[in-house]
């Protein structure tokens, strides 16, 4: 495989790669009608937007997050590292005297690993590409391992099309990793070198290696099934804090995650609609304000203390840490939900992120008042950061989803930043008429 990395070399006309140094100069001066952006693959500029709508610094070494025991503690609890000798035998061991470095990070996009050709990882160690240090969009713009992250696919960034003009010399292919099942992001792996790292024959390496991991975290999940007794779950390891997926669904799932194996637990509509209440008042809620919230009604005490009831038991077996706690009512342990996360995602800035992690309304089929007052408060959240802050491509792809495709406003917006010659503008043009009609 050694030879695949000097054989397989994508053949880039270095006129080609003048231009799109060139643009880069250009997008970085806000020359942003500069001709030769339209030689800047889409992909690429999309991510310098979203990198230039942050402010990031296009020259600045990225933050270093974890050192010494911090680092050492932290990637040994994480579900890939069980399988970090899986990514060595398939990519570490023949890239070691190639020229190419392979690192491994976590779904923050903070690399854990950083392996491969010695000589090589000592001048990436100049512009930062070292274990603990954060290469997601949000740190250092457009990069194979945060653009993977932030798109959740696989990417190759080669040369000046990196944001950040340290990392010019260098090009990337970065591929995530997924929980076989909830297919939640666990990490990225990716590979640095010259311009062999970016060929077609790269990209499949990478993504093979992505597969193998998530299969073996599959085949040793199934294997631990098979000899754990059937009602026994795994507990949350110290700090692992359990999950509440919401959005877009009327059986809540209570996500589990201790090494590298995640239990998923799916609840009744009602005792949904009582966890997340909980999750969203960590400081308790009295019997009298969450019946209110579940029924509208704050005299409802009786039928809410029987679902306490059911919901304690089904926790006792499955739970046991989140099982809730009374006078005043309030969880064992934290969780946080999935619109949690898409909130904290949208104070953050990351908008395509949060769109992406939006499936759908908040418990949709949920009639619960403090429910509907949820639900409302993210919709309307997603919808405020959209008009107010999304790049265009971002606020377009919002304009499909079942929210954005009736917002007259939301459409018009678009209109005003699409160019008038776009192709795109028909279909929204008469998606306004047909608001116009109804």
């Amino acid at each position: 495989m050694a030879s695949m990395w000097r054989q397989s070399r994508l053949v880039t006309p270095s006129d080609s790669r003048l231009i799109v140094e060139r643009a880069h100069e250009e997008f970085l001066s806000g020359n942003v009608g500069d001709a030769r952006l339209g030689d800047v693959r889409g992909v690429v500029r999309a991510s310098w937007e979203r990198a230039a709508a942050v402010r990031i610094a296009p020259d600045a070494a990225p933050p270093v997050e974890f050192t010494g025991d911090a680092l050492r503690a932290y990637r040994a609890n994480h579900p890939l590292a069980g399988r970090i000798e899986v990514i060595r035998r398939l990519l570490v061991r023949d890239a070691e005297d190639s020229g190419v470095i392979v690192a491994v990070g976590d779904a923050m996009g903070r690399l854990l690993w950083v392996e491969g050709d010695r000589g090589l990882r000592s001048l990436a160690g100049e512009m930062g590409f070292v274990e603990g240090a954060n290469w997601s969009e949000a740190a250092m713009g457009t990069a194979a391992p945060g653009t993977a992250l932030a798109l959740d696919q696989g990417v190759q960034i080669h040369a000046a099309e990196h944001f950040n003009r340290l990392v010019h010399p260098w090009s990337c292919t970065a591929v995530p990793v997924h929980d076989p099942e909830t297919r939640r992001i666990l990490g990225v792996i990716d590979i640095t070198g010259g311009v062999e790292v970016v060929s077609p024959q790269a990209l499949l390496l990478v993504e093979a290696t992505a597969r193998a991991v998530e299969s073996e975290l599959m085949v040793d999940r199934l294997r631990r099934r098979a000899v754990e007794p059937a009602r026994r779950r795994r507990a949350p390891s110290p700090g692992t804090m359990p999950a509440l997926a919401v959005l877009g669904r009327d059986r809540a799932v209570i996500e589990l995650a201790a090494d590298d194996a995640q239990e998923s637990i799916e609840l009744s509509p009602r005792h949904a609609e009582i966890l997340l209440l909980l999750a969203y008042h960590p400081h308790g809620l009295t019997a009298e304000r969450l019946s209110e919230l579940m029924y509208g009604d704050s005299d409802r005490l009786v039928t809410l203390r029987a679902e306490m009831v059911r919901l304690r038991r089904a926790l006792e077996r499955t739970a046991p840490t989140l099982v809730p706690e009374s006078r005043p009512y309030r969880l064992g342990a934290p969780i946080e939900s999935d619109a949690h996360h898409v909130l904290a995602l949208l104070r953050r800035g990351a908008h395509r992120a949060a769109l992406a992690a939006y499936r759908g309304p908040v418990l949709p089929g949920s009639g619960a008042p403090g429910v509907e007052a949820i639900r409302d408060r993210v919709a309307a959240a997603i919808r405020e950061a959209m008009l107010a802050d999304a790049t265009l491509d971002v606020l377009l792809a919002y304009a499909e989803t079942e929210d954005g495709a009736g917002d007259a406003e939301v459409l018009m917006a678009c209109l005003r930043l699409l160019p008038p010659r776009s192709p795109k503008r028909a279909a929204l043009v008469a998606a306004l008429e047909a608001i116009d009609r109804d």
